[in-house]
């Protein structure tokens, strides 16, 4: 009974400690827009972990960039559609994510994104009986594998999200392209007829006089 309760503390240890912070959000960059969002470090050596995807608007591109605290450029790249990065942060600060649309002029653009600061958890074992000690190494093993696969998931999950996301978009921007195509296709084809019938009156007309038919 006494195993089993150090195994489940070491259990809840790791899962709740071994991500520090994070962040998920969505934002919307309006045309010559530029947004910023930032993330405290508190200690040299931390890890974080940047991804986006842009969820709609234009070709689906953004430019982005991430600069340290003392306005080092780090990561940066021009019509990206989305990315997945993870880097080390060797100052201790706030770090700067920004999202710039400048290349549009009437698109807005959807970005959904993820600013993870992660921490590597202290291994410590939680008794001193050997046995104990073993079985909690192999379930330190066990539960990063495990915390791996999550991961995993997790991206497919935000990439099969960002492809149903953009289908989406893409279907209603084609509707509404159908739609105005068969409003002016039907403006077209009552100015042709209306322009038929004055061409046929002016025709049997002659000098003031007309001619029925």
């Amino acid at each position: 009974m006494i195993l089993r309760h150090y195994l489940f503390a070491f259990l809840f240890f790791l899962t709740r400690f071994y991500y520090a912070r994070a962040t998920a959000l969505t934002t919307l960059v309006a045309p010559n827009e530029r947004l910023c969002f930032y993330a405290d470090v508190d200690k040299a050596g931390e890890k974080i972990g940047f991804y986006f995807a842009v969820q709609s608007g234009g070709s689906f591109d953004i430019d982005f960039d991430v600069k340290d605290p003392n306005e080092h450029l780090i990561l940066d790249g021009q019509r990206e559609r989305q990315g997945d990065y993870v880097f080390t942060a060797n100052v201790v600060g706030e770090y700067a994510f920004c999202f710039e649309n400048d290349m549009s002029t009437i698109a807005d653009k959807l970005v959904d994104f993820d600013i993870m600061v992660e921490s590597e958890p202290r291994r410590e074992a939680p008794a001193k009986q050997s046995q104990i000690s073993d079985q909690t190494s192999a379930l330190e093993e066990s539960i990063f594998r495990l915390n791996n696969m999550l991961n995993g998931i997790k991206r497919t999950q935000k990439h099969f999200h960002t492809r149903e996301n953009r289908g989406f978009s893409l279907v209603k921007s084609t509707q509404n392209r159908l739609f105005w195509y068969g409003v002016f296709e039907s403006l077209g084809v009552i100015a042709i007829a209306v322009t038929q019938v004055y061409v046929l009156q002016t025709f049997f007309t002659k000098t003031g006089r007309r001619y029925k038919v």
